[in-house]
């Protein structure tokens, strides 16, 4: 008996020896896959990383690149940048800005890209950035409709013969472009000004203004309400209704813009091609779209010019939107700090 226990526990240990073997082989293997499957993803997720790092600056650079109001710089270092020299104009600029930055609070601005549409894009810039709401007239008005009620209620063939920018006549095809210009402005003012978190809105600005092509429908749907609220006004003065405001009567006085179609033909058509808006039409726009825009014209530093607002006339319960210009050409954003 003693002899069947020792065989037993022999083979028993035996055994266990070659189920341990067997055992270790297989956890020796599963090590070696393990190590293997993290040695993997590790490399792929650093693979990974890299590659959403490099999209990542890419698209920030291609944004920087694209954004045509760029983010805000300080003040004074911009003026010392800008303005080099020992030269009057130059000491005449710095001591503008230094007024700016000591007297009016103006600590930063944000530079606009410098073409035709300069002043349209600071002001819906703001607009939007502020979430500034439709002025009244257009939350009664469907502003889609303004191309048909023109072209046919009111017989305006004339207006096939408008300039989208540097895009020229458009002959036919200008109604369906206006048309999807006014649909762009509708869409992207409705959906910005609803966003209540100021974050949030001031990034879908930058993604708006980051898109040429959805930025300038924006330009021309403006520039078409403008050139529909002069035909209104024009056939106001013609049928002598309501009285109309002072500012339309200074517009059609003017030789370059005495009728609807000369103002198209010889000043809308050309703002964003070749020319900006001059200061009877930035009144013209403030009115439209029921905001007071206070400038701040460097060039007239010293002089009751220094500062005016567009239109002079406005109502208390508008909002108040800020431009700065050098040369009354081009306009950036001032940003006021307390």
């Amino acid at each position: 008996g003693r002899h069947e226990v020792q065989s037993w526990t022999t083979a028993t240990k035996q055994s266990l020896c070659l189920t341990w073997q067997k055992v270790k082989v297989y956890l020796t293997l599963s090590m070696t896959f393990l190590i293997a499957v993290f040695w993997y993803c590790r490399r792929l997720y650093s693979f990974l990383a890299q590659l959403l790092k490099r999209w990542s600056n890419y698209l920030q650079r291609k944004l920087i690149r694209n954004l045509s109001v760029l983010t805000e710089v300080d003040l004074l270092g911009y003026s010392a940048r800008e303005w080099k020299g020992e030269t009057k104009q130059a000491k005449h600029m710095r001591e503008a800005y230094e007024e700016l930055f000591w007297s009016y609070h103006i600590k930063y601005l944000r530079q606009v890209r410098r073409d035709s549409y300069c002043v349209l894009r600071a002001v819906l810039f703001q607009i939007f950035s502020q979430g500034i709401p439709f002025p009244s007239w257009m939350k009664e008005k469907d502003i889609l409709k303004l191309p048909e009620k023109l072209l046919y209620s009111q017989g305006c063939n004339w207006i096939q013969q408008y300039s989208f920018g540097p895009e020229r006549y458009m002959g036919p095809n200008a109604f369906g472009k206006l048309r999807k210009c006014m649909e762009t402005l509708k869409t992207n003012w409705t959906e910005i000004s609803a966003t209540k978190d100021h974050e949030e809105r001031g990034n879908m600005c930058n993604i708006l203004f980051s898109d040429e092509s959805k930025e300038h429908k924006l330009y021309e749907a403006i520039k078409f309400i403008m050139l529909y609220e002069v035909v209104e006004a024009y056939e106001q003065i013609k049928n002598r209704d309501e009285p109309i405001h002072n500012l339309f009567s200074l517009l059609l006085a003017r030789d370059s813009s005495s009728d609807p179609l000369s103002f198209m033909m010889n000043r809308l058509n050309t703002i964003g091609d070749s020319v900006c808006l001059d200061q009877a039409e930035l009144s013209l726009l403030g009115y439209l779209l029921e905001v007071k825009i206070r400038v701040y014209r460097l060039h007239r530093f010293n002089t009751e010019e220094f500062q005016v607002s567009y239109p002079d006339e406005y109502r208390r319960e508008w909002n108040e939107i800020s431009l700065l210009t050098e040369d009354d050409r081009y306009y950036h954003i001032p940003l006021f700090r307390t």
